[in-house]
Parts: structure tokens; sequence; C-alpha cells
């Protein structure tokens, strides 16, 4: 690793600390990105990463030889290894939107040259990295495991959890061939756990489908088994935790407003998309993805039915949302369950509001709306508990009227509603 020059393509929440892993394993970093402002950012530290990966990218500042930054996409023709950790978003019809991971993987390969290794880290259907790099290279004239190297190893990014960080995680490795797996494991060791080899590109895509598909489900699952509690009269959370005693065959999941982020609500779509191509049926994941989508309007619905109990009106109700980030300690609102609810309820006239130390503004219904710094709970008729940071004291809730706390974490309140 020392000596050899990696080039990162694409440096947002996961390229970022893959090229910190690289750099703190003593590798020359050439960190690429299409985005002046991500740059810039990156340059002043003012990104959303872990302590360990904020000392990282002080000491990479430092280190202009080592850890460079640039938006030239050609430049990763000069490197050993490239790196692609692009987004792989879907649409608003929930199809795979494909255009930054076509064009990176394009870039990359009109810039290969013999002797590099690629590995494709971003999620994406079964048959991409063939798709996308290694028939484009033969027809470049470069043939795969003669000339050049390419693997694919799913990230496994836990952001703002520093017990789960690249280099305590298990790392995935699919080669396009024999030779590709071996030096795509050998290059990517120092940065992981341990890594686990697998035949081909092919059956490492699926296990980061299978991996999101599974979560996606159980989350439905979760939030369906909370709401049958709440139909009995039993407090979910003692639920869960009493099943989670069991030693083997459970996974505790837990309730929520809906999911967040850019893998679980966005992954399992490519491989329903994909299999709707060869119809494959697949009822049970196509069910869980809609439960999960729904769910926030069913938690603004029932922010909506805990007004009307409080006499309250829509137009004359002041709803105040606590965290709007997708999960605590980050601040990444992308496909956040907040949005929507505060989109909803601001659509049937309630006064909106949050408060989020980590994030400062939001725009709902093509307005900016700030973040509440001290909220005063008199001033509220709801409090939506939506995210909670570590470390943040909620104790104010005591003097709020009505809390609906939409993942059950036990917030104390005079009149409370769990979802």
């Amino acid at each position: 690793m020392p000596g050899t020059t990696v080039a990162v393509v694409g440096l947002g929440y996961v390229g970022l600390p893959t090229a910190l892993a690289f750099f703190a394993a003593g590798a020359h970093v050439v960190g690429v990105d299409t985005s002046p402002r991500r740059l810039e950012a990156i340059s002043r530290g003012v990104v959303d990463l872990l302590p360990v990966h904020h000392a990282q990218l002080a000491c990479a500042a430092e280190s202009e030889e080592q850890f460079r930054l640039t938006g030239d996409v050609t430049e990763v023709g000069g490197a050993d290894v490239v790196v692609i950790c692009v987004p792989t978003p879907v649409d608003g019809a929930r199809e795979p939107d494909l255009g930054a991971l076509s064009a990176a993987c394009a870039s990359v390969v009109r810039s290969a040259r013999a002797g590099q290794l690629i590995v494709l880290t971003s999620t994406s259907y079964v048959g991409t990295t063939r798709d996308l790099l290694v028939r484009p290279l033969a027809e470049r004239g470069l043939v795969v495991d003669r000339d050049v190297w390419v693997a694919f190893s799913p990230k496994r990014i836990d952001p703002g959890n520093e017990h789960n960080t690249p280099e305590r995680t298990p790392r995935l490795v699919g080669g396009a061939g024999p030779d590709s797996t071996r030096v795509a494991a050998a290059l990517l060791a120092p940065t992981a756990s341990r890594i686990h080899p697998v035949d081909n590109p092919e059956t490492a895509e699926m296990a980061k489908l299978w991996e999101n598909t599974y979560r996606a489900v159980n989350i439905a699952l979760a939030n369906e088994l909370s709401d049958a509690c709440r139909a009995l009269g039993i407090a979910p959370l003692p639920v869960i935790e009493a099943a989670a005693t069991k030693p083997y065959g459970f996974m505790p999941f837990y309730p929520g407003p809906g999911v967040g982020g850019h893998c679980i609500p966005c992954d399992p779509h490519y491989l329903l998309w994909q299999l709707r191509g060869v119809r494959q049926d697949t009822p049970l994941i196509e069910t869980a993805l809609t439960a999960n989508g729904d769910r926030p309007a069913r938690m603004a619905e029932e922010a909506l039915r805990l007004l009307a109990e409080a006499a309250v009106s829509a137009e004359d109700a002041r709803v105040l949302i606590v965290g709007v980030t997708y999960k605590p300690g980050v601040a990444d609102i992308r496909e956040s369950p907040a949005l929507e609810i505060l989109a909803r309820l601001d659509a049937v006239g309630v006064a909106v509001a949050y408060t989020d130390h980590l994030v400062p503004s939001v725009e709902i219904a093509g307005r900016l709306v700030c973040h509440v710094p001290h909220p005063d709970p008199a001033d509220w008729d709801l409090v939506v508990v939506h995210t909670s940071h570590p470390g943040q004291d909620l104790t104010w809730l005591d003097d709020a009227p009505h809390v609906l706390d939409t993942g059950q974490r036990r917030v104390a309140s005079r009149t409370r509603a769990d979802a």
C-alpha cells in the first residue's frame, strides 16, 4: 500500500471515508469530485464525519503530497488504483437513476491504462460491473485479468456510528476473474477488518442488495408489529427487548417514522427493477417497500388526529418536529421521513417548524424553514419526535402539552402518543 496511488472518484459520505482509509494505510490519494462546492467543504473541513475521520482529514490537509483533491476526472489515468464511489439514487418513480454512475464509469474507462486496478463500490443492479466496466474496457482493447483488474466491493458505511467504521467492518470482494479478486483483496485488506472474497462481481452485487433489502423488509415488519402491539394495548419496546434476549434466530429492528438515507429507501428498488425485467415476482419485498414508503404519511395523519383530539384545527395548529436528519448523529437529510411529514402538515395549513442543531435549514413547499435553537414547549400544540441525537437534552418535552414519539423511545411527557 505505501507508495501506491489511489484515485477515489466521488467524495460523498462513502468516498471521503474511503479516501481517508487509504490515506491512513499509507497510500497516495487523489480525491476526485465534480462538485466544486464539495471540494471546498472538504478543504475547509466542514463535512459530516466521525471524529476519527475528522482527525484523519486534518492530517491529510497538511500532507498535500499524499492527499490531493481535484475536479478533473482524467487524473485517474495516472493512478495505480481507481475506486468508484458515486451515488446511485432512484427517481421520483422509484426507478434507478444511473446517470452519475454511468458517467463516472465511462470517464474511468476512457482514462484506464494497462496495469490498473478498478474497484466499483456503488450499489447497483446485478451485472453492473460487467456492463459499465468489463465490457467497455474490452472494447478499448483492455482485457480484464490480463491487462487490467476489475472488482466489485460494495460499500459498507454506517454514518455516525463510531463502532462500525470501515476499518472495523468486513469487506466483500468479487473480481471479474481470479487475479482481479486476488489483487483487489490485497489492496483493500488494510482498509477493512477482514476480506471475504467471492467468485465473481455478480455475487458481491447481489449480496449488497440482499443486505439492504433484508433491512427494508424487517423495518416494515417492526412497524407493523408495533402497530399490532398498540392495538392490543402493549408497549412495543419492552416486547422487542424481551424477544432480543433470544441468543439465536432473532435480530431486533425498531419501529419509526419511515426509512431514510441513501441505502434502504433506494437500493432494494434496483433489485425490483431488474427482476421485473425477467418477470420474477417479489410480493413480499414490494409490500414491505410500499409500507415503508407510506409510513411518513401515516405519521402526519397521526399528528393531525392528535391535534383534532386536542380540539386544535389544522389551520390554527403549530407543530414542531424534533430532528430532521434520517438517523441520529448525522447531518444527512436525504430521503428523511421528516421532510415528508413537514410537507404534508404544511399542505393542510399547519404552521410547521423543526429543531435540529445539525441542519440549519430545510426547504418545504418552496420556502426555507430554519432550525429553532431553543424551543419553548408552550409555543407548540404538538411536538413530533423524529430523530433524537446523541447527548441531546429532551427533558423540555416534559412541559409540552402533546408529544408524538415516532420511534417510541419512551419520551417523557404528560400526554404522549407513540406512533
